[in-house]
């Protein structure tokens, strides 16, 4: 009868351990709804333009977390969605803007100046 109470309570231990193992730390996992995914995805990121190719439609963006494509602060050479984006800015300025990756290609979707 020991034997079988100790199996018992073996098996319970084992099964809540591996049920508390199973549950993890899920910290990092993405639970919010399509709303606010949505709205990380249209939240603006900040930069300076560094450099302008109105030719090729590019900017090179020094910017800081680009929350929505999981990215840190770097600089970097973007496409525009409007070419009469490139237009509007000049080197040196402070701009908000949104980056999405389009066709294969991060592309700056929205720009304002600050």
């Amino acid at each position: 009868m020991k034997n079988v109470l100790a199996s018992i309570a073996i098996g319970c231990a084992l099964l809540v351990s591996a049920t508390a193992f199973a549950a993890g730390d899920m910290s990092n996992m993405k639970m919010g709804s399509d709303t606010q995914q949505s709205d990380t995805k249209n939240s603006m990121s900040h930069g300076e333009i560094k450099k302008i190719d109105a030719s090729a439609g590019k900017l090179t963006i020094k910017h800081g977390p680009l929350e929505n494509l999981g990215m840190e602060g770097m600089t970097m050479v973007f496409k525009v969605k409007d070419p009469t984006m490139v237009s509007q800015v000049k080197v040196g300025d402070k701009i908000d803007f949104v980056a999405e990756e389009a066709n294969g290609a991060l592309t700056v979707t929205k720009l304002q100046k600050q």
